[in-house]
């Protein structure tokens, strides 16, 4: 057998988790001896992919015209001829539909990732949804994703593969986090000399509950307390002015902080005394629950969706109820009322857990081996069938892969 051909179909290739998926997955890939290709309408994280030796090819995959997709579909088609593809692996629903049709009648199997529960607002948007749901599998990034799938869609647990999200702890690990680069980040933020740091890292958009967090500060009334928001409003001018606004009116204007972006997160991490994620609306996952955990801060999230599942209440962090401001403050004043000791131990479970259960090794690991089972039913020697079945496909995939495939 040839050389294995996986494409990945994704919008674009920015800053979010699934676009840090994508890229992790291509990585592994080529590490493993197989040809790794990435569709996207491209995005500042594309040299990326050219540096680990995985193919760009820029599509206007990221549109929902009619139109588009249709040619889309067309142009994908012609892509898994031309490169031989063995999978086409789409994460997002508007390729999902282009790639869809594409592959039918080629060899290619198309599968799915779902990011996310997303809204349903008719039956019009309903449908439009259900492209996520038409894989021969379908990975979903979190138990309540997965039962989203299921209740909604009535996707059958036998196409379902949970595989929830991971985060390399070479990156997020407090050991690779220098005493320069923290005092660059605290220079860059202007932080005010022996503040206890409250940070919320998430893109400028309301239901991430920025303003849940302002007024949760206003509540707290302590001037030892300097907040920062990390996110760019992506457009949303008139969001960003009125949080300003609110700011100002609370009289937090010395307290609180927008910063549009942070290139060195594991640094904002731990400058952070309490790091919060205060989503009004439920995540599929999450990163920044167990980011702050791998980094080993006391994390503060709201109790409903991927949270549940990765946050410890009691041990690793708190989960308050969605839009709490009440509840927040209270949360923010037990974790900074935390003794030295009490922090040690918090960070020491929190590590702990994410190692076991959220990392980047593990979530290719699981990826791969729903790649296996695809490409299984294409292996016609048993020897080879056996080798493509291994757990050991990522960590001896260079060795594996092309004995498999001579």
């Amino acid at each position: 057998m040839n050389q294995p051909v996986i494409m990945q179909i994704i919008p674009e290739l920015g800053p979010g988790g699934a676009e840090q998926g994508c890229i992790d997955i291509a990585a592994e890939l080529v590490r493993g001896g197989a040809q790794a290709i990435v569709v996207s309408h491209g995005g500042h994280r594309v040299h990326e992919l050219a540096r680990m030796g995985a193919v760009h090819i820029d599509l206007p995959v990221h549109s929902k015209n009619p139109l588009v997709m249709a040619k889309n579909a067309g142009k994908i088609r012609k892509l898994i001829e031309r490169y031989n593809v063995d999978i086409v692996h789409v994460r997002s629903r508007a390729p999902a539909w282009s790639a869809w049709k594409a592959c039918k009648g080629t060899k290619a199997h198309f599968m799915t990732t779902c990011h996310a529960p997303y809204n349903i607002n008719g039956k019009a948007k309903q449908f439009y949804n259900s492209a996520i749901t038409k894989g021969e599998r379908v990975i979903a990034i979190s138990h309540y994703v997965a039962q989203y799938l299921k209740d909604n869609y009535q996707v059958e647990d036998s196409r379902i593969r949970l595989i929830h999200r991971g985060i390399q702890l070479e990156k997020f690990h407090p050991t690779t986090v220098t005493p320069e680069r923290l005092i660059t980040l605290s220079q860059d933020w202007r932080i005010p000399d022996g503040s206890n740091i409250i940070m919320l890292p998430g893109r400028l958009t309301r239901w991430k509950g920025h303003h849940v967090l302002i007024e949760a500060m206003a509540r707290l009334d302590r001037k030892d307390l300097f907040c920062v928001i990390i996110g760019s409003d992506q457009g949303r001018s008139e969001y960003r002015k009125e949080l300003e606004a609110t700011i100002e009116e609370k009289g937090l204007g010395g307290q609180v902080r927008i910063v549009d972006h942070c290139d060195d997160m594991p640094a904002a991490y731990m400058l952070s005394t309490v790091v919060v994620s205060a989503s009004t609306d439920p995540e599929g996952f999450g990163r920044v629950p167990v980011e702050a955990q791998a980094m080993g801060r006391p994390i503060i999230a709201t109790a409903h969706g991927g949270a549940q599942e990765t946050v410890l209440p009691g041990e690793t962090g708190w989960l308050v109820p969605p839009g709490d401001s009440a509840m927040l403050a209270a949360a923010i004043k037990e974790a900074l009322s935390l003794s030295a000791n009490q922090r040690v131990i918090l960070a020491t479970r929190a590590m702990a857990h994410v190692a076991d259960h959220f990392t980047r090794d593990q979530m290719a690991d699981k990826t791969l081996d729903v790649y296996a089972e695809l490409l299984r039913g294409q292996m016609q020697q048993p020897q080879a069938a056996q080798v493509i079945q291994s757990q050991n496909f990522h960590s001896h995939a260079p060795k594996d892969l092309r004995s498999a495939i001579k």
